[in-house]
């Protein structure tokens, strides 16, 4: 093990970072240096087959960037792939044509052909991609620069075998001077997600328990900071853990590891997600409910939680390893829940009822075994957010096998198209402008692309910055080391060092920190390329006639902006929630909110993505997008999304419960059905309301629209579906209708507690049907924040006319049906 740095001075969030990057620039370098040795001192049988060490050196910086051992196993079988694509088409191609038939025309129009046949398969991964789409250049364009030089054969292998020596050097950086192990990672987040989880419950019963309403927001604004921090682990286990199957084969002397972390990580977040809910709705400080019996027993179920959440780790890093608390125990803590036996006469006791209802929740989650899964929208969006290096095992192998197959989906014939165009384009001109150096125009685009929409001027910019950067360092790396040419790689250490931290930063991420040490590497490492200074004078303007290129086939194939996408995904949203409400029932075979409720998760996601990139967009003549208010309805419709799942689990439990034989008061769960009826039927109509009017284009569109189909509307006529947001239409009448539905829901669920035998099911049965109360009260109070934020959009995007949402609502509604 390598000895421990410290950092006495930073805080445990800026040492770990520290530690990160110190690591990550470590094995980056001891990767580059394997490869500095072997193309320099090894044995001269292996230095003529690595002709292109600059490429070994780029295959070093697109596979080991933050991998663990498991990515650069994979990562072995991703070289190979991508040679496959990559190489022997080139072979075939040069053996055809021949070396001395090339020209700058069919040198680009084969680029562009064989870019396009690697953009095509189904499942290929940004590795595959950047490395085939790389040795497709060098093959091609150093054939034509050296004629009849070239053997059709020999050429495309010393590409191949540069490649394989920078994927060895990865695997042997990731073994030496320990391995980086991915399932050694999951578990160190693990138990970090437990300490976490663990302080955010103390904090949270300490807000619930609190004697002022001081003293419980000040619990509660801590208790967030920790979610902030917890959410990134659970980020990080995600990640991760599809690299832990990679592992497996080499390792399977080790400990099997439990499978899917990340989902059980999630059903620990959500109750945590819905305390912090409940303690931020709840109206005042201390809680009416609490007395000293209460308070006593909230303690104790929250230190018997933190005993049950720090086996976390152990059931993540193993399967065979479970719980150590003893059942009894856990019996005996949660009969403190037992004492409610009475449903709350009002909605402003809900808030404290549902709090107590995601402790109970948490405690099901934390004592159930590691190989259960949890309620399946726990466990939505448990893939979100990986990358590529996130993949699974089977999914590459079976992407791979399937890229064979002469099925082609539709979907991949843009970005194949538009990795054709991109990089034919780049060795076009580059090459027309100077054929010495015309290589550099595509090589930058080759190992920096990746097919899946981005913010094309902000990553364009980045990476011209980071290539400026990473060029202007390599030839003061030159000049230091004059003297010593074959040393030049060592000036990369703190190079490495730095660019780790470029990569973490805002100001540059990751396109601008990958450019700028690939950049230094390509100038540090390249071989016969003329002087320092000018390589780098002509690196650079290639450099930017490839970006420029692939900028300009981004702008044709994508014209869409990120704005406009933005509000058609917000439709999107909308249509997906709507879905979701329309799900919700007591009765299993009508509902479909688990399924729905993905849909909503991946469509969020999406929006998420858009008002991001929609921010860093040039506007030109265009209306920028109000990303304060599409901010805003993210929020609110992530809030949704997650009293859905808490909905899930209500409902879930009270099916349970009416299935059983011995259950008496099947027929009084109708009334609840019942009153879910037009709770579902006013929400949804809402929501289908604000849908139709997000999609419209413009106030004066909709009316000339409007003219041409000679459609009318009666506002007083009432016949449409939307007449629910005129009955809304004030906040008193809101809050009347909403305490109207919620007294008679509080009622009947009174009802049907009466007819509940036994302590224990009768107090389940309150925090449950509580629990599905506050879920319904704060969906209402949500949709009254979208109705807003969607206002606020049509106002933006209106500024000279007044609006009016039902008006609006109801011609768009005439329109659309």
């Amino acid at each position: 093990m390598l000895p421990t740095l410290q950092f006495p001075h930073l805080s445990d969030r800026a040492r770990a970072m520290w530690l990160s990057c110190l690591a990550s620039a470590f094995r980056t370098a001891l990767a580059c240096t394997i490869v500095g040795c072997a193309s320099l001192y090894g044995p001269a049988s292996l230095r003529r087959q690595i002709e292109f060490p600059a490429f070994s050196y780029a295959t070093v910086i697109i596979i080991i960037n933050g991998a663990t051992l498991g990515d650069t196993v994979r990562a072995c079988w991703q070289a190979a792939y991508a040679t496959v694509l990559g190489v022997c088409p080139a072979i075939l191609s040069l053996w055809v044509i021949g070396p001395t038939r090339l020209s700058i025309g069919n040198m680009a129009a084969a680029v562009a052909l064989s870019a396009f046949v690697v953009g095509l398969p189904e499942w290929s991964g940004l590795v595959v991609e950047r490395i085939a789409l790389g040795q497709i250049v060098i093959v091609y364009l150093l054939a034509l620069l050296k004629g009849g030089e070239t053997d059709a054969v020999m050429h495309p292998v010393h590409v191949a075998a540069s490649t394989a020596v920078g994927v060895l050097a990865c695997v042997l950086a990731l073994l030496f001077p320990y391995p980086r192990l991915a399932s050694y990672e999951v578990k160190q987040k693990c138990k970090l997600f437990a300490e976490n989880a663990s302080e955010r419950l103390k904090l949270f019963v300490k807000a619930f328990c609190a004697e002022d309403h001081a003293s419980a927001l000040s619990s509660i604004a801590q208790a967030k900071r920790f979610a902030v921090a917890g959410a990134k682990l659970h980020h990080s286990v995600k990640r991760r853990q599809g690299s832990m199957q990679w592992e497996r084969l080499p390792l399977k002397m080790f400990k099997p590891c439990y499978k899917n972390p990340g989902e059980r990580l999630q059903c620990i977040q959500m109750p945590l997600r819905g305390m912090e809910i409940a303690l931020t709705s709840s109206p005042s400080f201390p809680v009416r409910i609490m007395d000293g019996e209460l308070k006593q027993g909230l303690v104790q179920l929250e230190e018997h939680l933190s005993l049950t959440l720090k086996q976390l780790e152990l059931q993540c890093s193993s399967p065979s390893d479970s719980s150590t608390v003893p059942e009894a125990t856990a019996e005996n803590v949660v009969k403190s829940l037992q004492n409610f036996q009475t449903i709350p006469p009002t909605h402003k006791e809900l808030p404290y009822f549902f709090f107590l209802f995601c402790m109970k929740l948490l405690h099901s989650e934390s004592m159930a075994k590691p190989f259960n899964s949890c309620l399946q929208p726990n466990s939505v969006g448990k893939n979100e957010g990986v990358d590529d290096s996130g993949k699974q095992k089977g999914s590459f192998l079976e992407g791979v096998s399937s890229s064979w197959s002469m099925k082609v989906d539709r979907s991949r014939l843009m970005p194949a198209l538009k990795c054709s165009l991109s990089l034919g384009l780049a060795v076009l001109f580059g090459m027309i402008y100077s054929k010495e150096n015309g290589f550099w125009a595509g090589l930058p685009v080759a190992i920096t692309f990746s097919s899946a929409r981005e913010a094309t001027f902000k990553v364009a910019n980045l990476k011209v910055q980071g290539t400026v950067l990473g060029t202007v360092y390599g030839v003061l790396g030159c000049f230091v080391f004059e003297r010593f040419v074959k040393l030049w790689f060592i000036s990369l250490f703190p190079w490495f060092i730095f660019t780790s931290f470029l990569q973490r930063s805002q100001i540059y991420g990751q396109a601008g920190g990958l450019s700028a040490v690939i950049s230094a590497v390509l100038i540090l490492g390249r071989k016969n390329f003329g002087s320092p200074s000018e390589f780098a004078i002509a690196r650079i303007v290639e450099t930017f006639i490839g970006l420029s290129c692939s900028v300009l086939v981004d702008i044709a194939l994508q014209p869409t902006r990120a704005s406009t996408l933005a509000k058609v995904q917000l439709s999107k949203c909308l249509e997906a929630l709507h879905d979701c409400i329309c799900s919700i029932s007591l009765c299993a075979s009508k509902s479909n909110l688990e399924e729905n409720h993905k849909v909503l998760k991946s469509h969020l996601n999406e929006l998420g993505k858009f008002i991001g990139e929609a921010e860093v967009e040039p506007n030109f003549l265009f209306l920028p997008l109000h990303s304060a208010a599409y901010s805003r309805l993210l929020v609110s419709l992530s809030k949704m999304a997650d009293l859905l799942v808490h909905v899930a689990h209500a409902l879930r439990f009270l099916e349970q419960e009416t299935s059983k034989p011995e259950a008496s008061w099947k027929d009084a769960v109708d009334k609840v059905d019942g009153d879910l009826k037009p709770f579902k039927e006013m929400l949804a109509s809402l929501i289908k309301s604000f849908e139709e009017v997000a999609s419209i284009k413009s106030l004066p569109a909709l009316e000339k629209e409007l003219e041409e189909k000679n459609i009318s509307y009666d506002l007083e006529m009432g016949k449409s579906p939307t007449t629910n947001l005129s009955r809304l239409a004030g906040s008193g009448n809101r809050e009347d209708e909403m305490e109207k539905m919620i007294s008679c829901y509080l009622q009947n669920s009174k009802e049907i507690v009466e007819g509940v035998e036994g302590e224990e099911v009768r107090s389940l049965m309150v925090l449950s049907l509580s629990g599905l109360g506050f879920c319904m009260s704060g969906l209402m109070r949500e949709t009254r924040e979208i109705e807003q934020g969607i206002k606020d959009i049509v106002q933006w995007e209106n500024h000279s006319s007044h609006v009016n949402l039902y008006e609006i609502s109801c011609k768009a509604h005439a329109l659309y049906n």
